[in-house]
This record gives structure tokens, C-alpha cells and sequence, in this order.
């Protein structure tokens, strides 16, 4: 019913840039936040950034690094990633906690969800 779909990482030097997107569709009532988690491997997933309306919130490893932003009107989430280095290499997963319309027993509901898009892979080496 609600689907988020990442695009645009890739392989980059240390010192250069990336910038994510993360593309939220389907029966969407509304967005209380969007946001970027990285899983390294043998790591545990962790919080990059998110944001809700007007606030922002950044992990430590990226603060002054890395911007999150929001395009309401297209249900879009972005982070721009500067300055990066090789201990950023990680797949990126896109988050939201939104509220959707959804079917249950032909009822047509609003239900607060919390969908994870499919991971992007972002490598930093030289």
C-alpha cells in the first residue's frame, strides 16, 4: 500500500559527495517524518537523520557533514552527504512513520505505519 524507494547512491573518494533521495507513494493520508538509517556490515543500524516539520535531528558521526530536507509536496526525502569518508560506507535505508488510508475487513481506515524502503548502497574508498 505504501512504498518508499531510494535512489541515488553509488561509489564516491573520500572527501567527495552524495546526495539520496527517497520517494514515498501510495494511499498517504499524511507524514509526520521522513528519515536515513545506515547499516554497515557487522554493525547494527543507525540513525542518520531525520526530519519532521521544521526540526531536524543528526547522528553524531555526521553532524556538519551531512543535510537532510524535505520536498512536502512530493512525499520526498533527500540527504546530501559531503565531505565523506570511508567509515560512511554502508547501505542507506530511507524510514517514515506516516499515516496511510488503508482496507481492513472493507473499511476504509487511517493507520499510522512505519515503512522501510529496500536500501541503497553508498561506498566511500579510493
Amino acid at each position: 500500500q505504501v512504498q518508499l524507494v531510494e535512489s541515488g547512491g553509488g561509489w564516491v573518494q573520500p572527501g567527495g559527495s552524495l546526495r539520496l533521495s527517497c520517494a514515498a507513494s501510495g494511499n498517504i493520508f499524511s507524514i509526520h517524518s521522513m528519515g536515513w538509517y545506515r547499516q554497515a556490515p557487522g554493525k547494527e543500524r543507525e540513525l542518520v537523520a531525520d526530519i519532521t516539520s521544521g526540526n531536524t535531528r543528526y547522528g553524531d558521526s555526521v553532524k556538519g557533514r551531512f543535510t537532510i530536507s524535505r520536498e512536502n509536496a512530493k512525499n520526498t526525502v533527500y540527504l546530501q552527504m559531503n565531505s565523506l569518508k570511508p567509515e560512511d560506507t554502508a547501505v542507506y535505508y530511507c524510514n517514515a512513520d506516516l499515516f496511510a488510508r488503508v482496507n481492513r475487513d472493507g473499511t476504509i481506515r487511517i493507520a499510522n505505519l512505519f515503512p522501510w524502503g529496500q536500501g541503497t548502497q553508498v561506498t566511500v574508498s579510493a
